[in-house]
C-alpha cells in the first residue's frame, strides 16, 4: 500500500465513503459488492472476538465491575431482587453481544429492503459510511449491556435457538453445494487428464471421510452411551447412522447416476461426516451426567460437577462449530454458487446480473462496482444471514446452556439436543432431495 502520509489520510477519510476506497491502494480491482460484504463480515467477527474474550475466565471475573450488570439482575422477574450471577457473567456478556450484533444486522436488513440497484440512495449506505456504522454498532453494544436480565436471558435463548437452527440449514445448503461443485470439478479434471490421479484423489478423500465418520460413530457409542440406559443417545446415533447409509446408497443407484452423472460418494461422505458432527454436538448437550461425560453444571458459587469448570466451556464441539461458522460466513461473503438453483435459494448474484450480453451467454458472474443495472446480491438477505450467524455463534460460545428457573444454575436443556438433531435430519432430507429431484420433476432443469 502507499506509504505517503497524505494518501494514508485520504484512505482513512474513505471510511465515510464507498467500500472500494478502503482498499484502493492494495486491491484496485476489488469489487464493491465483495468488499462491502467482507467489511460487514469483519464487524461480525469483531463482535465474535469480543464475545470470546468475555468468556475467558480471567476477563469474566472482572465483568462484575460493570455498573448494574450483575447486581439486581433478577429484580425484573419480581421474584428475586438479588441474584448471585458471579459465574454467569461471561454467559450474560455473550448474550448481550449476540443481541447487539443481531440488532445491528436486523437494522440494515430492514433498511435495505427492495434495494434493486445502486441508483437507490440506500445503496450508498450499504457500501459506505463505515466509520458511522462502526459507531452505531458500538452504541448498540453499550446499550445492550444495560438491558436488565430478568426474562431477557430466557426469552433471548429461544431467539438464539430458532436463529441457530436456520443458520445450520444455511450451512447445510452451502455444504451440499460445495460438495457437488468439488465433485464436478475433479471429475471434469479427470476426464480431461490422461492420468488416473484425479480419480485416485476422489477415492482417497471419500475413504478418509467415511473412515473418520465410522471412527466418530464408534467413539460416540463408547463415550455417550452405556450398556444399561442412555437409550436416547443410542437411538439418535443409530437413526443418523442408518440415514447416512441410505443417502450413500441412493447416491450411487443407477437411475440417480443416469439423472445426475456427477453425484457420487464424495458428496455423500462429506454430508455423512457433517451429520455425525451435528450428532456429536447434540449428544454433548444431553442433560444426563451418566450419558454425557462433557456435561457441565455451573451454579452461583462457581462450583461444577466436573473438573476445571471454567475451561470446559472450550469443548471440542464448540471449537469445531466456531471453525465451521467462520468458513461459512466467509463463503457467504466472498463468492456465489456455480449452480443457479443455489443462487436463487441464497439470493446471491447470478449470471447476467449487471453483465454484458457476451458475459451472460458465457454464464460469468460479474458485479460492477456501481451495480447500476442491478445489485449483485440481495442486501437484505445477506444481512439476515449475518443476523442468523450472530445468533448461532452466541449459542455456540455458550454451549447452548441457559439458567434454570431459579437463575442459580446453568443447565443444558433438551431443547438444544432436539434442535441440533432436527437440523441434521433436515440436512439429510435436503441432500436426498437434490439426488431424487431430477427423477421426481423430469421437466425441470437441475443441471
Amino acid at each position: 500500500c502507499p506509504s505517503d502520509m497524505g494518501l494514508a489520510l485520504l484512505q482513512v477519510s474513505c471510511l465515510c465513503g464507498s467500500a472500494p476506497c478502503l482498499l484502493c491502494g492494495c486491491c484496485p480491482s476489488a469489487k464493491n459488492s465483495t468488499i462491502s460484504r467482507l467489511l460487514f463480515t469483519f464487524f461480525l467477527f469483531l463482535g465474535t472476538l469480543v464475545s470470546i474474550i468475555m468468556i475467558i475466565p480471567g476477563v469474566e471475573k472482572e465483568l462484575h465491575k460493570l455498573p448494574g450488570f450483575c447486581e439486581g439482575s433478577g429484580s425484573v422477574l419480581g421474584v428475586q431482587t438479588h441474584v448471585d450471577c458471579s459465574s454467569f457473567l461471561g454467559h450474560k456478556a455473550v448474550y448481550r453481544m449476540g443481541f447487539a450484533m443481531a440488532a445491528f444486522f436486523f437494522l440494515f436488513a430492514a433498511l435495505m429492503v427492495c434495494v434493486r440497484s445502486s441508483k437507490d440512495p440506500r445503496a450508498a449506505v450499504q457500501n459506505g459510511f463505515w466509520f458511522f456504522k462502526f459507531l452505531v454498532l458500538v452504541g448498540i453494544t453499550v446499550g445492550a449491556f444495560y438491558i436488565p436480565d430478568g426474562a431477557f436471558t430466557s426469552v433471548w435463548f429461544y431467539f438464539g435457538v430458532v436463529g441457530s437452527f436456520l443458520f445450520i440449514l444455511i450451512q447445510l445448503v452451502l455444504l451440499i453445494d460445495f460438495a457437488h461443485s468439488w465433485s464436478q470439478r475433479w471429475l471434469h479434471n479427470a476426464s480431461e487428464s490422461s492420468t488416473k490421479g484425479w480419480y485416485a484423489a476422489l477415492c482417497t478423500i471419500t475413504f478418509i471421510f467415511y473412515s473418520t465418520s465410522i471412527a466418530a460413530v464408534v467413539l460416540l457409542y463408547v463415550y455417550y452411551t452405556k450398556p444399561q440406559g442412555c437409550t436416547e443417545g443410542k437411538v439418535l446415533i443409530s437413526i443418523n447412522l442408518i440415514l447416512c447409509l441410505i443417502v450413500s446408497v441412493v447416491s450411487i443407484l443407477p437411475k440417480i447416476q443416469e439423472a445426475q452423472p456427477h453425484s457420487g460418494l464424495l458428496q455423500a461422505s462429506l454430508i455423512t461426516l457433517y451429520t455425525i458432527y451435528i450428532t456429536w454436538s447434540a449428544l454433548a448437550n444431553v442433560p444426563t451426567q451418566s450419558c454425557n461425560p462433557t456435561l457441565l453444571v455451573r451454579n452461583s458459587t462457581s462450583s461444577a460437577s466436573s473438573i476445571e469448570p471454567l475451561t470446559t466451556w472450550w469443548d471440542a464441539p464448540s471449537i469445531v462449530g466456531l471453525v465451521i461458522f467462520i468458513l461459512c460466513t466467509v463463503f457467504i461473503s466472498l463468492r456465489s454458487s456455480d449452480h443457479p438453483q443455489v443462487n436463487k435459494l441464497m439470493w446471491t448474484e447470478e449470471s447476467g446480473a449487471g453483465a454484458g450480453p457476451g458475459e451472460a451467454e458465457r454464464g460469468e458472474h460479474r458485479a460492477y462496482d456501481n451495480e447500476q443495472d442491478g445489485v449483485s446480491y440481495s442486501y437484505t438477505f445477506f444481512h439476515l444471514c449475518l443476523l442468523l450467524a450472530a445468533l448461532y455463534i452466541m449459542m455456540t460460545l455458550t454451549n447452548w446452556y441457559r439458567p434454570d428457573e431459579s437463575l442459580q444454575v446453568l443447565r443444558s436443556p433438551w431443547t438444544a439436543v432436539w434442535v441440533k438433531i432436527s437440523s441434521s435430519w433436515a440436512g439429510l432430507l435436503l441432500y436426498l432431495w437434490t439426488l431424487v429431484a431430477p427423477l421426481v420433476l423430469p421437466d425441470r432443469d437441475f443441471s
